[in-house]
């Protein structure tokens, strides 16, 4: 066999390892994919008049509010599912396992490809769950045309890899897979203090640039402007040199935490 087609199946053992694990330890998954359904329905049914009201100078409605906040949820949905990304990296690291591959006659990479991959496609599905609640509750995107619903899952898709090769580095830098899953809270907490749930021009001045030039914010008014018609200005190249910076530094982070000998 040549060395791709090696390389292809080592990696393709290491992606079903990693599914069977989810499907094998669901809790860890449905708790990651509570939070954001539960934002949602929180920010919908509690919040939702007055956010909206806030939002359309006081004659919106909760429909409008709906419209705004799920593509921020979708985004914030990348954030908190690839931290399972970051624990079970760091679960096989702690238990030996990775030391463990590493004196096996398989393709050195392959680890890591099967949790990126693996987290990757599990992102996506939640995605389509936390999708399908909103949709429920009323989301429409009537406007956005078939174009513009494949640009958007694409950015969800570069965006869910990026922020994986960032998880799959705090796993391996982790000592144990309660620090792993504390040094992934910022991929949480960032969300909140972006566009997600408030404009970023209704935030205190000093606070502003804060929101406006983290990465999530550029992808969240992207994938609005993607679905719902709005203006996306420069977000769009933002976004994208943040999801190729983030997936570059964290690919690099990994592989060098990833091939570093053993203590």
């Amino acid at each position: 066999m040549s060395a791709l087609s090696l390389a292809v199946r080592d990696s393709n053992t290491m992606l079903r390892r990693n599914l069977l694990h989810v499907r094998r330890y669901p809790s860890m998954t449905l708790n990651l994919l509570l939070t954001p359904i539960m934002l949602l329905l929180l920010f919908v049914y509690v919040f939702g008049n007055v956010m909206s009201a806030g939002i359309g100078g006081g004659g919106a409605d909760r429909s409008d509010y709906i419209a705004y906040l799920v593509p921020g949820l979708l985004v914030m949905t990348i954030g908190s599912t690839v931290i399972g990304a970051a624990v079970s990296v760091s679960m096989d690291m702690t238990e030996g396992l990775i030391a463990r591959f590493r004196t096996l006659a398989v393709y050195r990479g392959s680890v890591l490809i099967g949790h990126v991959v693996g987290s990757v496609l599990q992102v996506l599905a939640s995605l389509v769950l936390v999708g399908a609640v909103a949709v429920a509750i009323g989301f429409r995107s009537t406007d956005a045309t078939a174009l513009e619903w494949l640009a958007a899952f694409g950015l969800l898709a570069l965006f869910a890899l990026a922020l994986t090769w960032i998880a799959v580095g705090m796993g391996m830098a982790s000592p144990n897979p309660e620090a792993a899953s504390n040094m992934a809270t910022p991929l949480i907490l960032l969300p909140l203090i972006s566009s997600a749930f408030t404009p970023a021009d209704t935030m205190p001045g000093w606070f502003q640039p804060i929101a406006e030039y983290q990465p999530f914010t550029p992808v969240i008014e992207t994938l609005r402007g993607l679905l719902l018609g709005t203006e996306i200005g420069n977000n769009g190249w933002i976004a994208i040199a943040w999801c190729v910076g983030l997936a570059a530094l964290g690919y690099r982070w990994s592989t060098s935490l990833f091939n570093r000998d053993p203590k």
